[in-house]
C-alpha cells in the first residue's frame, strides 16, 4: 500500500504556479524552505479545478446555518 502525504494549505502558505510548456503541465510549489510540488498534466487540470469547487460548494453547505445538519438523538 501506498503512503499518504498531507499538505495543509493554509492562508498564509506561499503558493506559486508556473507553466511547464515544454512538457504540458503546470507546477504548484506549496511552502518556500522545503517546498512540496504538485506537478499537473495539461489534461487534469479541469478535474482537479473541479474537485477543489466540489469541495469549496460542500464546506459552503456545512456552514450555512440549519442546513446538512444531522438530527439529535433523543
Amino acid at each position: 500500500m501506498r503512503d499518504v502525504v498531507h499538505v495543509h494549505v493554509t492562508k498564509d502558505l506561499p503558493i506559486r504556479a508556473r507553466a511547464l510548456p515544454f512538457a504540458d503541465r503546470v507546477e504548484i510549489r506549496f511552502g518556500k524552505a522545503f517546498p512540496v510540488v504538485l506537478i499537473a498534466d495539461r489534461l487534469a487540470l479541469d478535474s482537479l479545478a473541479e474537485a477543489i469547487e466540489t469541495g469549496r460548494r460542500e464546506l459552503d453547505a456545512a456552514n450555512r446555518p440549519g442546513e446538512n445538519r444531522q438530527p439529535e438523538d433523543k
